[in-house]
């Protein structure tokens, strides 16, 4: 059973300087409130051996206070949708992008059939507040916040001058980073607690950058429907001795044979930034496209890097041209960004 009460979520806006904020992303800290999130909480006596047959990581082991992300499959092991699950004792919650919601509601509601387990829409009972940097613990304890050091993907639940707030340490992979989860009512005033103790106000264009910088593939952009878990290079994603789940016999054919045709990448562009969805090609004969790209603002001047997916016979020593611009495949995260 689903039940539903959520809606379209608005953008976070810019504040003027997409420069300085990543800036204070990279060298202290950044905060921020994720509107573009949903959640449903899935409760019932089956729930946890349910959701560990329908997705990719291993729910069924999850400990209270623990999560996993994971993708959606369908039979044909091609990737519907990714989502975090989070172990609350009683329930679980999923968290995953609202412009998936709805698509991941009716996934769910197809594959409940005897099952007990009852999903229901909690978005409008949770707003989110991003903190990330190097400084985003330290900035956490001096706006009140008692917590203990955590893992990727760990959550604790805190009371803060009287508000009932969810810490979750985020799976980041440069930087640490954090989710607070509370009522949408004091999302403004986290935030203001925040940005007196240093923490500097991001929007969407230097979240964004940030994003691309850590190589983190977004689904609808990096992931559509056509792509397979392994291409993506999201083993954070997998679980290979769970038992079964949808989608699981083609991954597994995958890995007992050890690669794909393409792997997701990233690439350094010398020359005119390529746009998302420009194709690749090696002697008239397309072997990549590009995803998502970027002119990142760092200190020492633009730094231009993308991401996408390359085919695995071309050679990578050398650069690759497209439209009278040179790119050469590199490692995530892109290390012109973090060696700092």
């Amino acid at each position: 059973m689903i039940s539903t009460a959520s809606q379209k979520m608005p953008a976070v806006p810019d504040f003027g300087d997409a420069g300085r904020e990543f800036e204070a992303l990279l060298s202290s800290c950044g905060v921020y409130d994720l509107p573009g999130r949903a959640k449903a909480s899935l409760s019932g006596s089956d729930r946890m051996r349910w959701l560990n047959g329908i997705v990719t990581n291993n729910v069924r082991d999850l400990k209270p206070g623990h999560g996993i992300y994971a993708f959606l499959l369908n039979p044909q092991g091609r990737i519907l949708g990714d989502l975090y699950a989070y172990q609350r004792g009683e329930s679980l919650l999923v968290d995953t992008d609202s412009a998936q919601f709805e698509k991941t509601l009716a996934l769910f509601d197809r594959y409940i059939i005897m099952d007990d387990v009852e999903v229901s829409d909690v978005t409008d009972k949770f707003s989110a507040v991003g903190i990330t940097g190097p400084k985003a613990r330290e900035i956490l304890l001096e706006a009140g916040f008692d917590f203990p050091r955590m893992q990727a993907l760990e959550f604790v639940e805190v009371t803060w001058k009287g508000v009932p707030v969810t810490i979750v340490r985020h799976d980041n992979p440069a930087l640490e980073s954090y989710e607070l989860w509370a009522a949408p009512e004091s999302v403004e005033t986290l935030l203001d607690a925040l940005k007196s103790c240093g923490a500097t106000r991001i929007g969407t264009t230097a979240l964004n950058f940030l994003r691309i910088a850590e190589g983190i593939p977004q689904y609808g952009q990096d992931i559509r429907e056509r792509d397979l878990p392994q291409e993506t290079g999201q083993q954070r994603a997998l679980h290979f001795t769970k038992g079964c789940y949808i989608g699981q016999e083609i991954v597994e054919r995958i890995r007992s044979r050890g690669n794909v045709h393409r792997r997701f990448t990233g690439f350094l562009v010398d020359g005119p930034l390529p746009t998302p969805g420009a194709k690749i090609a090696v002697a008239g004969k397309e072997v990549g496209e590009v995803t998502s790209s970027a002119s990142l603002p760092l200190s020492g001047g633009q730094y231009s890097v993308a991401l996408g997916y390359i085919r695995r016979e071309v050679p990578t020593d050398k650069p690759i041209q497209i439209d009278g611009t040179k790119l050469s495949v590199t490692t995530l995260p892109f290390a012109g960004v973090f060696k700092r």
